[in-house]
């Protein structure tokens, strides 16, 4: 069978990685300055350093790139390789101190996520892979979980839904839910196998899943849009209805559940 992505792929998003983690060693966790950006999200100089420490290092000629902190160039719907990065995903839990934020890196190929990257240097977490090569934590092979039943599944969800009660449904029901922030990070976790799914049920960008799509994918998960068809990124409109991603035993049951909670 040939290869999805290039083999030296996987080699460009870990020195990419590198260099964010070479750029952040300039700033320290919770004690960041930050201004606010259109919509109340925060921005720091930590979230352009490492934008400009990433493109540096992982689009070719020919590449397209899209990025949370730099100007969208249309020019990358006419590219079938496109790298979509969210430089610091979870600026807000950065800027406070809590270790759920990550640097994040995609390569989608033809509108596929193909391979990924995320780093979330508080907690020590390297998560890389891709479809050809399967995934690594800090470089030992990991899978999504091999659960099949949904009751006591762990489920990430986001702070800031639960905070805004949108997951009050969600808690009478047989999953265990476990609010943090980072999307990206959720998303890596249950590629790693140190959660069985996140999903989030409002709209989100591409930059914030991509990466992390890319990563449960590779992991042998499950990775769907809120229709359950699979999700495609590199779209004129960046914004996202929402997302469900899942080990694989569980996607069913978890669309039954998304189903029947968003049906009451």
């Amino acid at each position: 069978m040939s290869r999805l992505t290039d083999p030296e792929d996987l080699d460009r998003i870990h020195h990419a990685l590198d260099l964010a983690a070479k750029a952040l060693e300039a700033f320290t966790p919770g004690e960041v300055a930050a201004q606010m950006k259109h919509g109340d999200d925060p921005l720091t100089a930590a979230d352009i350093a490492v934008d400009v420490a990433l493109r540096s290092a992982l689009p070719r000629d020919g590449e397209g790139w899209l990025s949370e902190e730099t100007a969208d160039d249309p020019s990358r719907l006419d590219c079938s390789r496109v790298w979509i990065v969210d430089p610091i995903d979870g600026t807000r839990e950065f800027v406070m101190g809590i270790p759920e934020w990550c640097v994040s890196v995609a390569l989608v190929v033809g509108g596929n996520p193909m391979a990924g990257g995320i780093l979330n240097i508080a907690s020590g977490h390297r998560i890389v892979g891709s479809l050809d090569d399967g995934v690594t934590l800090n470089g030992e092979p990991v899978t999504c979980t091999t659960r099949d039943d949904l009751r006591g599944a762990l489920v990430l969800g986001s702070r800031s839904e639960v905070k805004r009660g949108e997951w009050s449904s969600f808690f009478g029901t047989p999953i265990a839910v476990r609010n943090m922030g980072s999307v990206a990070y959720k998303l890596g976790l249950v590629a790693a196998g140190l959660a069985d799914a996140t999903w989030t049920l409002v709209p989100k960008n591409e930059w914030d899943v991509a990466g992390g799509a890319a990563l449960v994918a590779a992991a042998g998960g499950t990775v769907m849009g809120l229709d359950y068809q699979p999700v495609k990124f590199n779209q004129a409109e960046t914004l996202m209805d929402g997302f469900i991603a899942t080990a694989p035993g569980i996607a069913a049951a978890t669309q039954a559940l998304i189903t029947e909670v968003q049906g009451t």
